[in-house]
């Protein structure tokens, strides 16, 4: 067998070995059945108590309170930037579009705000910016008095800008995408209106989107909402108006459990800032060979994007192709941004970052000494 690689991509990310070995050993025979669960059936009682299993354990994991519904839906988190605007928009009077206020800071609230565009009148809370590497001071944002909900997106995975605190917008509900730092630091949920997030970061495999929402939210979607789209279909039926991804729920149960069997958000946040420091220390102390690209006061824990000497092409291209060579991957930044990227979800441990650090270091040492 292949040794493990150190998987430092943004996404689909790693999962913790434990999670993929029980996996792999229920493979062909779940819980002595016979067969394997995406063989079951999706309204069987194994199946059934799968879910409900998955679902206990976030909510303990996060202290989701009881007013809450928690979805497991289909579409990744790219499908909800239609799903919020066609269940949560309030009716506007005769002649008005209905209003919703985006805080965008990075491109996946840009592209949710795009999309609500076809539903709403969108307000973009914050003043235009033309780089997206930090967060306008909240002085400088202008919410809507009508809007039906204020949207943000909690991290930002291509920018690598992610909130430090919760926006505060008094009794407007606020929805936040935490597709990428979910369960990586405490939350208090009531604080919000609606939370979704794509499995593949920190809770699973792809497949599975999941969905906290305060119940008084749900059963107001508009008549244009596709079926698959509604919440209240979706709750009602306890996510499973059709077959749901059973493969991805099971996963993401599996890392709910690991989760809690390592001390849950409070162990994640203190290895997140853990890992972190590791890289963005190695950055500070380089004398400028390393750059970090968003300002300190928005600097993401767990996407950390950066420069070598800024920007040099050749030099990065070669900062990837040596760290492949020492079992480190996905390094390179996502296409719309260039230069480099490390994703440190929960299954990155710290001492793979280090790992990295080390990388870092030595590799710096090299390219300088060439250069003489």
């Amino acid at each position: 067998m292949a040794k493990r690689a150190v998987n430092f991509a943004a996404g689909p990310s790693a999962l913790p070995v434990q999670v993929l070995e029980t996996a792999q050993s229920e493979m062909l025979n779940f819980q002595n059945t016979g067969m394997g669960l995406m063989e079951h059936s999706h309204r069987g009682a194994t199946f059934t108590e799968v879910i409900k299993t998955a679902e206990k354990k976030l909510r303990s994991l996060m202290a989701i309170p009881d007013n809450y519904k928690v979805l497991f839906m289909q579409g990744g988190g790219t499908t909800q930037f239609s799903c919020v605007p066609l269940n949560l928009l309030k009716p506007a009077e005769e002649g008005k579009k209905p209003v919703a206020d985006y805080i965008i800071t990075g491109t996946w609230s840009a592209g949710a705000a795009k999309e609500a565009a076809k539903y709403c009148d969108v307000n973009k809370v914050c003043p235009p910016l033309e780089k997206y590497t930090g967060i306008p001071h909240q002085s400088t944002w202008k919410f809507s008095p009508d809007a039906s909900y204020v949207y943000y997106c909690d991290n930002e995975t291509v920018n690598g800008v992610e909130f430090p605190s919760v926006p505060e917008t008094g009794p407007i509900p606020l929805v936040a995408d935490m597709s990428s730092n979910i369960l990586t630091r405490k939350v208090d949920v009531s604080k919000f209106g609606m939370i979704f997030a794509g499995a593949q970061k920190n809770i699973g495999c792809t497949g599975v989107t999941i969905v906290i929402i305060r119940e008084d939210l749900i059963g107001n979607a508009s008549p244009l909402c596709p079926l698959m789209l509604d919440y209240k279909v979706q709750d009602a039926k306890g996510s499973m108006h059709n077959t749901p991804p059973t493969w991805s729920i099971y996963i993401a149960g599996l890392v709910f459990k690991w989760m809690e069997s390592e001390g849950g958000a409070d162990v994640m946040e203190n290895r997140a800032q853990e890992k972190a420091d590791a890289l963005y220390g190695e950055i500070e102390r380089s004398d400028g060979f390393y750059t970090a690209v968003v300002n300190e006061n928005a600097r993401s824990r767990v996407n950390v994007p950066f420069t070598i000497k800024g920007g040099d092409k050749e030099i990065e291209a070669r900062f990837i192709a040596e760290a492949m060579e020492n079992n480190m991957f996905q390094l390179a930044g996502h296409r719309s941004v260039g230069g480099l990227r490390a994703s440190l979800y929960n299954a990155t441990t710290v001492e793979q970052a280090i790992q990295l650090q080390t990388f870092m270091k030595d590799f710096k040492v090299r390219v300088l000494a060439e250069s003489k």
